[in-house]
């Protein structure tokens, strides 16, 4: 008896493990099917494309036709009119004594800058005294001959050799007298020390002289230079391919890159009739009349405007997204769509529009606020 209750249960437990693993399978193939599936992630290549729930959300305008004429911004820097510097120079040569006037300093006309000493001086002083001495000598022996001869005691060859003699002693005391003041001295100062002065008023731009130092008259450098800085030069380089846009005579704005908000007139004077070789750019020559701020050495920007007017696309200033330096627009590009394009922004219009220079036309379709897309799609 004890052996079949064995075996019954044997059976029975089988039987249980049986149907436990029959009912474990069916189970496991439920679960599965009833998982959702997998999601879908739709990818765009094209990374400046976005995708709306709405596009209706997002309002869109054309883009309206601007004309206006073309314009050429170029670099350039400030110099001295070439007219309008001068150098100041020595004829004396000598040793500097004295200096009265620095590198950036104004003057005025007739101011002194230097003083030199000048045996120049002294030996032109000296033949002064001795023209003027020989011219008194020749005087009276000229008087006392013409009281001779008009009493009949010498002959007239007598008494023209006496004029000749107090004609000739003139000469001499004048181009004696010429020669100190060309050596910048007068017959009245009886000195070796020669002072020069400014020839015109403006600001010294240029110092090559210090104390004790000596002059050479015309065969050393210029002590001093003075430029008139009351009209200037623009000097820019304009590339080859832009030539055609500048012409002699137009007007161009100016602005000084210390002071962006002032825009100065001027005049195109002069295009360069050689190319720099490295470059490819012509030297341009603007003229400016100096308000008071322009200095030499000084970096502006120049903008030169073309006769032909030219189309261009003109959007609210809402229109354009200003991210990463660049600006952009949205235009549509099919349902539930918009494309991000670059575009090269210009001047602001009245109304709150802008006008876009370059990366779309009159006529296309842009979104009216692309800041709020932009809001929208980063969220």
């Amino acid at each position: 008896m004890k052996d079949k209750a064995t075996g019954f249960t044997a059976i029975c437990v089988a039987t249980a493990l049986v149907l436990v693993g029959c009912g474990g399978a069916p189970k496991e193939k439920d679960l599965a099917a009833e998982a959702p599936p997998p999601a879908q992630v739709e990818r765009e290549n094209d990374a400046s494309i976005v995708h709306v729930d709405q596009s209706d959300q997002f309002p869109v305008v054309t883009a309206a036709e601007y004309k206006a004429a073309s314009e050429l911004v170029v670099t350039g820097v400030v110099t001295p009119d070439i007219s309008r510097t001068v150098p100041v120079i020595s004829i004396a040569s000598g040793r500097v004594v004295d200096i009265r006037a620095r590198l950036g300093d104004t003057v005025k006309k007739g101011q002194v800058l230097l003083r030199v000493q000048s045996s120049d001086i002294s030996a032109a002083f000296s033949d002064y005294r001795k023209a003027v001495a020989d011219e008194i000598l020749a005087g009276k022996q000229f008087d006392r001959a013409k009281g001779l001869y008009d009493h009949g005691a010498i002959s007239l060859n007598d008494f023209q050799i006496a004029e000749d003699a107090e004609n000739k002693a003139k000469v001499d005391v004048e181009t004696t007298t010429e020669k100190l003041r060309v050596l910048g001295s007068s017959e009245d100062h009886p000195s070796g020390i020669v002072d020069i002065v400014a020839p015109i008023s403006g600001v010294i731009t240029d110092q090559q002289v210090t104390n004790a130092a000596g002059v050479q008259g015309l065969s050393s450098t210029n002590p001093f230079t003075v430029s008139d800085l009351s009209d200037v030069w623009i000097i820019c380089d304009v590339y080859e391919n832009d030539l055609p846009n500048v012409h002699v005579g137009e007007t161009a704005d100016v602005r000084l890159n210390a002071y962006p908000d002032q825009v100065i007139q001027g005049r195109i004077s002069n295009i360069g009739a050689v190319l720099d070789p490295t470059l490819r750019s012509a030297k341009v020559r603007i003229e400016v009349h100096n308000p008071g701020m322009m200095r030499p050495g000084m970096f502006v920007s120049a903008t030169f405007r073309g006769q032909k007017k030219e189309s261009h696309a003109s959007v609210p200033a809402s229109a354009i997204l200003h991210l990463h330096d660049r600006d952009w627009v949205y235009v549509p590009a099919g349902e539930n769509k918009f494309r991000r394009v670059a575009v090269t922004a210009g001047v602001n219009l009245p109304d709150k529009m802008q006008e876009i220079i370059s990366g779309i036309k009159p006529g296309d379709k842009v979104v009216s606020n692309a800041l709020v897309l932009q809001s929208t799609v980063e969220q």
